[in-house]
């Protein structure tokens, strides 16, 4: 006990970089993560659990002294290595006294206290009988709605066509009701309506095209999870099971180990990535085990073969879109039970886990017959069974998952984690992955959408040699051991990023980032009877710079360029800059920040994404290309302590073009503009 009062006082006295700090939010690292996830998925996520989470530790901070793995998990902030070093040295020393104690946890960093500063605190246990008492009398009511449109009239709203003329109204609209207390218990309802889709009339009688409820407790004596209703469920690294929000690669480099709590409620907008039904996790000692059931209608293309006589499903539609007659006639075609669980050990320093997986449809899946599709999932039921573990010793953290589907095909992906000095952390992962094992919900660190026909390794470096400077980077080569969509033949490909990052004070920012990336594709636009591959590589060189001007206003500024398949027969390049400007005085109810970009490039190959400020809960990761202005303003004013508004205006102003979009979406004219607003009530 003196040894750490002596170590306490010495952290308080000098001049620490943790003192000289004001608190923030992970929202910088957040951003460019969610931009290359909406790379990747060439989609907009509606998972807004991040932002759900870091407001409900915001008001309620963690307590460092109860908090156990699965809330440090929930932070969405901490390494494997990392959170297995603070459970040790807790063990190791006892109730922490003070949040400066934790620059004492090995392979934490000021860097990474920063992040978690807003949602911490340190105080003593109150028992769980005392809590349990006031989870239904001393938690918040919340009730959002959320209303969204774009201005200009698409096609789909004027086509006489009947297969894609929208039946519904232009507006996009979103509400939530939910109660919580602290993240012990939580419930609540909400409903999804998109553009397009009808609203109170037609397919949509009962109002919003997609309505979700869930009941979620944690910790309850031995029951650790109760989910009833919409929940998602997380297994091992993913390579079976994965449904909450999990990024990729990234300049967060010792970001590669999935950390979740097996079950997680759900009530966001998305319409396809949860399950719906009952799970429940519980502990005694060192085991934890987990089960669940689910039954869920999905949308789905349904083909009945008049010849064979048979039904069938060719895929699944996961865009949630209900808008024309045959978006209506795929909605819930597909009947899809699942049932599953996990088993665990834990000791205080690794863990071993049993998981399985099994799905039955009511219709069978047949893809359609490509070379591709030889080895996707088909018939009238599916199933995944894995063990997942994980090792920590001193500076060192290693985990993995193997797996097998039905076919007893396998998949392996292993990850160690290495904190080197107090200065230097590095990272590798290695993943095998069969071209044909397959699995319908899993997310893995891969290079694919899904985890199947995959061999790869990936290797980063996160460096601090003096204090403001950071250095990340990461090298990934992989290659395909099959064919791919608009790859035909077995192909290859690395990616690299290196990104220097300075922060000399609370009130400046500068990064500069590089990536190169190159894949094997099928040549764009090739008119010989056979396709053959190419290498297509593609670059990004992105500096920003925030400048905090006063304790309200701050600026950013963006410049980045795009090379794709530079000086090759595809060669295509982009150019975006930005200027932000932030306003937000302290004690005022009210805020808002304002942004002028530019972009240009030759075609969508070259495009850029840019991570946009918008309402509360919401993600806008729009894709510039072509040549054109955007802008856009966010306001928000708090009535009082319970009511609070929020408005986004922005709009897009394309030259040399005579319509946006293509198919339904295409809008006539060279501008779209889009108006969002957003009330929250709080009691």
């Amino acid at each position: 006990m003196c040894r750490r009062i002596f170590i306490l006082f010495l952290f308080t006295i000098d001049n620490s970089p943790l003192t000289l700090y004001a608190q923030e939010t992970p929202v910088s690292t957040l951003e460019q993560q969610i931009e290359n996830l909406t790379d990747v998925d060439q989609a907009e996520t509606e998972d807004d659990s991040y932002h759900q989470q870091w407001e409900r530790f915001g008001k309620n901070p963690l307590n460092l002294n109860i908090a156990d793995e699965t809330d440090l998990r929930e932070l969405k902030i901490l390494s494997g290595l990392q959170i297995a070093n603070f459970i040790l040295y807790r063990k190791l020393f006892g109730k922490f006294i003070s949040v400066y104690e934790l620059q004492a946890v090995p392979s934490w960093d000021i860097h990474i206290i920063k992040k978690l500063l807003p949602f911490i605190t340190v105080a003593d246990p109150v028992t769980i009988s005392d809590v349990f008492k006031i989870r239904f009398k001393d938690g918040n009511h919340g009730l959002l709605f959320r209303y969204s449109q774009v201005l200009e009239e698409s096609k789909g709203f004027v086509d006489t066509t009947t297969s894609t003329k929208y039946l519904g109204s232009p507006p996009k609209l979103f509400f939530r009701y939910r109660y919580q207390y602290k993240n012990l218990l939580q419930f609540g309802i909400a409903g999804d309506k998109d553009a397009g889709e009808q609203f109170f009339k037609g397919a949509q009688k009962l109002g919003f095209d997609f309505y979700s409820f869930h009941l979620f407790a944690r910790k309850i004596g031995v029951v650790q999870s109760l989910a009833i209703g919409d929940f998602t469920v997380n297994m091992g690294q993913g390579l079976i099971q994965w449904q909450s929000l999990a990024f990729r690669k990234s300049v967060d480099v010792m970001g590669t180990k999935r950390e979740s709590p097996f079950l997680r409620p759900y009530n966001s907008a998305g319409e396809f990535n949860f399950h719906r039904g009952a799970g429940i996790t519980l502990q005694k000692g060192n085991v934890q085990g987990t089960a669940f059931v689910s039954y869920r209608k999905l949308s789905a293309n349904f083909v009945a073969d008049t010849v064979s006589h048979e039904e069938y499903i060719t895929s699944f539609l996961n865009s949630g879109y209900h808008r024309t007659e045959s978006e209506i006639a795929d909605r819930h075609q597909l009947g899809q039970s699942a049932f599953g669980g996990n088993l665990k050990y834990k000791n205080d320093n690794w863990h071993a886990g049993v998981n399985a997986i099994v799905f039955n449809f009511s219709t069978p899946v047949q893809k359609r017959q490509e070379p591709y599709n030889l080895y996707a999932i088909g018939g009238n039921g599916w199933s995944n069974y894995s063990i997942d573990y994980s090792y920590t010793g001193r500076n060192l953290h290693f985990f993995g998952e193997a797996a097998v589907d039905k076919n007893f095909s396998t998949a392996f992906l292993n990850g160690l984690l290495i904190s080197v000095d107090p200065r230097a952390d590095i990272s590798f992962l290695h993943r095998k992955i069969d071209p044909q094992y397959q699995s319908i919900n899993g997310n893995a660190f891969t290079e694919n959408t899904y985890p199947t026909n995959e061999n790869g390794f990936y290797s980063g470096i996160s460096i601090r040699p003096v204090f403001a400077w950071r250095l990340d980077a990461y090298i990934d080569v992989y290659k395909f051991p099959w064919l791919k969509y608009l790859v035909d033949a077995p192909s290859n490909g690395t990616d690299f990023i290196t990104q220097l990052t300075y922060i000399p004070n609370r009130e400046v920012e500068v990064y500069t980032r590089y990536r190169s990336e190159t894949k094997q594709g099928n040549q764009p636009g090739n008119s010989t009877p056979t396709n053959y591959l190419v290498k297509l590589p593609r670059q990004n060189w992105r500096t920003q710079i925030s400048f905090r001007i006063n304790s309200s206003i701050a600026v950013r500024n963006r410049f980045e360029l795009s090379w794709y398949d530079k000086n090759g027969k595809n060669a295509e390049k982009g150019f975006l800059t930005f200027f932000d400007i932030i306003y937000k005085p302290m004690l005022r109810d009210y805020s808002g920040n304002i942004r002028l970009q530019y972009f240009e490039t030759d075609e969508y190959d070259s495009r850029i994404y840019a991570y946009e400020n918008d309402v509360l809960f919401y993600y806008s990761i729009p894709a510039t290309f072509n040549k054109g202005y955007r802008y856009y303003l966010n306001l928000n004013y708090n009535v009082n302590s319970n009511v609070s508004f929020w408005l986004k205006w922005s709009q897009t102003i394309y030259k040399d073009v005579e319509s946006i979009g293509s198919g339904p979406d295409e809008i006539p004219g060279s501008v779209k503009s889009e108006i969002r607003l957003m009330m929250r009530i709080v009691f």
